[in-house]
Order: structure tokens, then C-alpha cells, then sequence
């Protein structure tokens, strides 16, 4: 057995719970008081994140996809097993929504991210054909000045190939080298190819066991 069996083992046990959406929240006196330890899910507006949350949790509409970027514009939470909220973020750098729209739910993101005395880390999710890019850049300073562990985690990696794989990985992995709250280890998943999942999981699964 390997030394990441027991965390994969744990991961994979950990998402066989019945997840169910709890409540959606667009002001910042609405979030739920923290009950259980949380996860959250951050990232660019298109970047997979409502497809990967379906992924994880083996439900095909849990969360919301769309092929409209900025369709997530609350701050949703979910419960997993009535032991962890997992947690999806309005999606950022929606170029077309109106500047009034997009403070908003940037507000929304501080308040959450400076709040939460339960959450145990934000993952990150960059899209693997485009790296991290300059809208990338607000969140990255906020979650450093708010003291948040985060890691990023690569989606859509069965549409590179293996060579700009570890290329984008290496470059994401030393960019976040210089951010003081970013966790170092990159993690590399596909929500439509199943790929890197049990390795996500076992992350969220360990870090509910610290």
C-alpha cells in the first residue's frame, strides 16, 4: 500500500456522503454562522468550478453549470455529509457584467474570506490552458492579507497535453511561491475526464483531520 493510500482512502469515503445545497447568499449579514469546518472554491468566471464541485460530489447538477461566465453570483454553500460546507465563490473577471455588480460580489468574497473563522483553505482553480492571469491578481493579495491557507488546483487538463501540463504547473507553482498563504503542492484535475479527483478529495479529507 502506498503512502497516499490511506488519505485517498479517506477522500473517497469522505465524498460518498449525501451532499445537498443548503443556501445561496448575495449579503455579506446573510452567510450561515459557522458550524462546521468549510472549504471553498474560488476562481475565474468559466473555469470549470461548478462542473468539478458536480464531479467531486458524483452529482450531475448540484451546482449550477452554465456556458455563461459570471452565472454564479452568490455565494453558495453546500453540506457534505453534515460534517463540511463545501463552499462555491461568484466566479471573478466577468469582463461584461457592470462595475456596480462586479463590487459586489467582490465585497461578498472579503467579507466571506475575512469572516470565517471555520475555513480550513480556499482551492484556487486556474484553468490549466491559461495559467494564472492578471485578474487572478485581487484575490491572490486578499487571500494573502486575510491570513488564508490556499492552494490552486488546475482544471480542464484533458484539453493540454502533458508537455504545457507541467509547464503551467511548474509556472503556477512558482508564481504562488511568493504568496505567503499559498499551500505549495499543485494539484491537476479534469471534472469531464475524472482526472485528479481522488487526489483532491484526499486534500479536503486530510485537512478536515488536522
Amino acid at each position: 500500500m502506498s503512502d497516499h493510500a490511506p488519505n485517498l482512502a479517506a477522500g473517497e469515503s469522505l465524498f460518498r456522503k449525501p451532499c445537498d445545497f443548503l443556501m445561496g447568499v448575495v449579503a455579506p449579514e446573510a452567510l450561515p454562522q459557522p458550524r462546521v469546518l468549510e472549504v471553498a472554491f474560488a476562481g475565474r468566471s468559466n473555469v470549470g468550478k461548478s462542473s468539478l464541485l458536480n464531479a467531486l460530489v458524483g452529482r450531475r447538477a448540484l451546482a449550477r453549470t452554465s456556458n455563461t461566465p459570471g452565472r454564479t453570483r452568490e455565494v453558495n454553500f453546500f453540506t457534505l455529509g453534515d460534517e463540511v460546507y463545501l463552499v462555491d465563490l461568484p466566479g471573478y473577471g466577468y469582463a461584461k457584467a457592470s462595475k456596480t455588480a462586479v463590487a459586489g460580489w467582490n465585497q461578498l468574497i472579503e467579507d466571506y474570506l475575512k469572516g470565517r473563522a471555520t475555513l480550513r483553505r480556499v482551492f484556487l482553480l486556474i484553468d490549466a490552458r491559461h495559467g494564472l492571469k492578471a485578474t487572478d491578481t485581487d484575490i491572490l493579495a486578499l487571500m494573502d492579507t486575510s491570513a488564508v491557507s490556499y492552494q490552486a488546483v488546475l482544471t480542464k487538463i484533458d484539453k493540454v497535453s502533458a508537455e504545457a501540463l507541467a509547464t503551467v504547473a511548474a509556472q503556477t507553482a512558482e508564481a504562488l511561491a511568493k504568496h505567503p498563504a499559498a499551500y505549495p503542492q499543485v494539484l491537476a484535475t479534469s471534472a469531464r475526464k475524472s482526472l485528479g479527483l481522488p487526489e483532491l478529495k484526499a486534500a479536503i479529507a486530510t485537512l478536515l483531520s488536522e
